[in-house]
């Protein structure tokens, strides 16, 4: 019995009281809701005219295809076109290969042409304009430290020397052409002629940046935007030291290894950007291979490679490096050790002799206003005389490390 009868009062019920009574449990009353909801839902997607009704639909029209024509689908000579005219004066060929295009803003006049001999004796002439470099710093290839930001090995291999480094085609660097890379230091130290050699010089001119300069990182991106390949310069022990002083924080020979490295980590961290090194002086250190192994042994460690300025007539850096297997190589001639027009022009024709002779050669300079200018203008018909320029981590391809 669903109620005690004998606690209600002796009455009959009404209509209401028995349907109460009678009424059915929650669960068998959730399940006839359910069972509703879901038929009528379904009643409701079953008259819809679209799967998908009530999502945007964009109507677009499609263009018929159009023939495309192109240098390998146009007519030959002897249809529809004119076969070229015969140039008497070309022996072989001439292929034009353009490079990345003229970032906005820069000249267009100003764009460097490169002539390279191909395998079949043609020539091939790459013209570029001054393309911008992979923006600084790439975190791959940094560190943040106590010294500021330091380059490093990425881990999957990559190096600052090839990150930072402009490129120059294989092509190139394999070809019989006499190569010239040339390195002007100094840079950094003097707004004005900073941004005169930035601006003046063809882009594969490499510039090598002091650490003392104020606002360097800006000034290095400026270069980098132009398409310069930047170094840093490191102060190094000449011989006097300390009468001849290259300025604070100098590494020096006698000093501890944790010194010099904690010196030469300073410099490390003025600024991101750069592929190599290159000594500032250094007469002494240069010529102390206990002196040398630590730090060639940091330089490897960090993924650059170490160029010296050719300033010095005995060293032990080829020596120490290839003891190190690490990427190092000197300079063969010092561009304006006389700083006047004529001692300067004559050092670039050595230095053209040298390529001629052996294929490469490497000279270094300082960013004196006479050298740039001498140097802008002997760059302008540098590839008449059939030479080529490239950036100074191009003078390692093929080099251990």
């Amino acid at each position: 019995m669903r109620r005690d009868e004998l606690r209600q009062p002796l009455r009959q019920r009404g209509l209401a009281e028995r349907l109460w009574a009678r009424r059915p449990g929650l669960l068998p009353m959730a399940y006839v809701l359910a069972t509703a909801g879901f038929a009528g839902l379904s009643a409701w997607a079953l008259h819809q005219p679209l799967p998908f009704a009530g999502e945007p639909i964009v109507t677009v029209s499609v263009p018929p295809a159009q023939e495309i024509t192109t240098a390998s689908t146009a007519a030959a000579p002897g249809e529809d076109s004119a076969p070229e005219a015969y140039n008497p004066n070309t022996s072989g060929s001439e292929e034009i290969v353009e490079g990345p295009e003229t970032p906005p803003g820069d000249d267009p006049s100003t764009a460097e042409i490169e002539f390279d001999s191909g395998s079949s004796g043609s020539r091939v002439a790459v013209i570029s304009g001054k393309r911008s470099l992979i923006k600084a710093p790439v975190l791959d290839v940094m560190e943040m430290s106590t010294w500021g930001p330091l380059p490093r090995i990425s881990a999957n291999g990559d190096k600052p020397s090839s990150i930072y480094a402009r490129s120059v085609s294989l092509n190139t660097l394999h070809s019989d052409s006499p190569k010239i890379a040339i390195v002007l230091g100094g840079m950094g130290l003097n707004r004005k002629l900073t941004q005169s050699a930035i601006n003046d010089l063809p882009a594969d001119i490499t510039l090598a940046f002091a650490p003392y300069g104020s606002d360097l990182q800006a000034q290095v991106d400026r270069a980098r935007d132009k398409g310069h390949e930047v170094f840093l310069q490191v102060p190094l022990e000449p011989i006097g030291y300390p009468a001849s002083n290259p300025g604070p924080r100098t590494l020096v020979g006698d000093a501890s290894e944790a010194e010099n490295i904690d010196a030469l980590r300073w410099h490390l961290g003025r600024f991101a950007g750069y592929a190599g090194v290159v000594n500032y002086m250094g007469g002494r250190f240069l010529s102390m291979p206990k002196a040398l192994k630590p730090v060639f042994n940091e330089f490897k460690s960090r993924g650059v490679l170490f160029l010296e300025d050719g300033s010095l007539a005995l060293s032990s850096t080829e020596s120490a490096a290839k003891a190190a297997n690490f990427q190092a190589r000197r300079a063969k001639v010092v561009i304006d050790a006389d700083p006047s027009p004529e001692s300067i022009r004559q050092a670039l024709k050595l230095l053209e002799e040298e390529a001629k002779a052996t294929g490469m050669a490497v000279g270094t300079g300082s960013g004196l206003q006479v050298t740039i200018d001498v140097l802008r203008d002997w760059a302008k018909d540098a590839a008449d005389r059939g030479i080529v320029l490239i950036p100074a981590t191009g003078s390692f391809k093929g080099r251990l490390g």
